[in-house]
């Protein structure tokens, strides 16, 4: 059965490592939007008994625990250590994620959603999924801050560097975006951002309601 036209503006939400798109995300949901992660998706297609999750023991060896679920670190320390092998485990993991995101859609249609609907991924821009989005907001954060903070949570500078490397680079982002978040300041100043650009988003919506 074909879903109904959407009613909802989907709204991509990207940026980069340590940049406080959570921050973002979360302020978005208190808001009201209806927030999809990619990460969650990403977790849920590599549960044991998933079919992605063999393709990726077949494709990279010994990445699984004793109790047959994906050993996240073991994983992480291969790809990022390897562009090629990173996006190899893209290839196998993003179809997966698409149709959960799409099954996802497809039954906000159905409900009659009317409001904006946000997209939270990482790699949003690397896949091309941008494209198919009614509007881009990236979470910027300075370099210097993006490095502290990453050290701040996983206490490894030098794994940091790696991740921020393997990475587009956050400028390149913000040159494609509808609406920058900064996330360089404090708590306060970022979520008063983001109160304004969901204010936007929400215009935008109405904007396309009335036909302009």
């Amino acid at each position: 059965m074909t879903a109904p036209a959407r009613r909802f503006l989907l709204v991509g939400l990207t940026g980069g490592i340590a940049t406080g798109k959570s921050t973002v995300s979360e302020t978005l949901t208190r808001l009201g939007c209806v927030v999809i992660d990619a990460d969650q998706l990403a977790r849920d297609v590599v549960l044991p008994g998933e079919s992605a999750l063999a393709e990726v023991a077949r494709e990279f060896g010994d990445v699984l625990t004793s109790d047959g679920a994906l050993d996240r670190k073991k994983l992480a320390a291969i790809v990022f250590a390897e562009p090629t092998r990173r996006r190899r485990l893209e290839s196998i993991l993003h179809p997966a994620i698409r149709a959960r995101f799409d099954a996802r859609l497809d039954a906000l249609a159905r409900e009659g959603f009317d409001g904006i609907v946000v997209f939270d991924a990482p790699v949003m821009i690397e896949s091309g999924g941008y494209k198919n989005m009614d509007r881009l907001v990236v979470v910027y954060a300075d370099e210097a801050t993006q490095r502290a903070r990453l050290v701040a949570r996983d206490r490894d500078a030098a794994d940091g560097e790696r991740r921020i490397a393997s990475q587009m680079p956050l400028a390149e982002k913000v040159k494609l975006a509808d609406y920058v978040i900064d996330n360089s300041g404090d708590h306060a100043a970022t979520e008063a951002r983001t109160r304004e650009v969901h204010a936007a988003l929400t215009r935008d919506l109405a904007a396309r309601r009335a036909g302009r």
